[in-house]
């Protein structure tokens, strides 16, 4: 999908990503796009976090849809809202190039200990 990392801390996660040929309905095409990187730059922020030895797993993730993205590019930022050992929650913002809100999201991801660890 092209998403560029920027940052990937256990705080925060920024990464971007193209976006190209909005010819679909509000939603359709950009609407998907956004999930995929909330649930993308979550993710990553959620196994760092999970450290050595423990691994993410039941990822859930609520998204809001603002508006439909311009083409060009989409950025995400993932700021850590709680963690835990067996929980770590991130709310994400994605905006377009014009620093318009896109989506927001919240990301929970359940933690456990690796297998074998």
């Amino acid at each position: 999908m092209g998403i560029e990392y920027i940052e990937a801390t256990a705080e925060r996660v920024v990464a971007r990503m193209p976006v190209k040929g909005n010819t679909q309905p509000y939603g359709l095409l950009h609407g998907g796009a956004s999930c995929v990187l909330a649930e993308s730059i979550g993710s990553v922020g959620s196994a760092i976090h999970a450290g050595p030895g423990r691994i993410a797993v039941g990822i859930e993730i609520n998204a809001t849809h603002h508006r439909s993205a311009t083409d060009g590019h989409v950025t995400g930022v993932a700021t850590r809202a709680h963690g835990g050992r067996t929980l770590a929650t991130y709310d994400i913002v994605i905006t377009d190039e014009q620093d318009r809100r896109v989506c927001t999201a919240r990301l929970t991801c359940m933690l456990r200990d690796a297998p074998g660890s």
